[in-house]
């Protein structure tokens, strides 16, 4: 891990629908020592953001491309919660999709960060470790 990239102790939220995407990341995170709970669409994202205490999460990684609700509409679900963490946790998108376009949609929806896929571990660690 690099050193300015320290997210041990941290709680991630990972959403991400593809279930070898997810461990991939899951793995990586949980060895760079973050704990990480998992949500496989935005819905569910969405749900074990507001059923935790604030600030339960440090960070949420947010798969852009998801089923029942995607990873903008839950970032801008969780963003218009009434609660404090909800309008500060940092939200790093995570896309296949490298254009311009994308991130801004990602800005708009309240995402504070941007990984393109596939995801390279030592940028994941430096965009989340970045924000915390």
């Amino acid at each position: 891990t690099p050193e300015n990239a320290d997210i041990s102790g941290f709680h991630i939220l990972l959403a991400e629908d593809n279930e070898l995407n997810a461990e991939i990341a899951q793995t990586f995170l949980e060895d760079a020592g973050a704990k990480t709970t998992v949500a496989h669409n935005g819905e569910q994202a969405l749900e074990i953001f507001q059923s935790h205490a604030p600030k339960t999460f440090d960070a949420i990684l947010m798969d852009v491309m998801m089923p029942e609700m995607d990873g903008l509409e839950a970032a801008k679900a969780i963003r218009a919660l009434d609660r404090p963490d909800a309008k500060t946790i940092p939200i790093i998108a995570m896309t296949a999709n490298a254009f311009e376009e994308a991130r801004e949609l990602a800005k708009e929806a309240g995402m504070t960060g941007y990984l393109a896929k596939p995801i390279q571990i030592d940028k994941m660690l430096k965009e989340i470790s970045s924000f915390l």
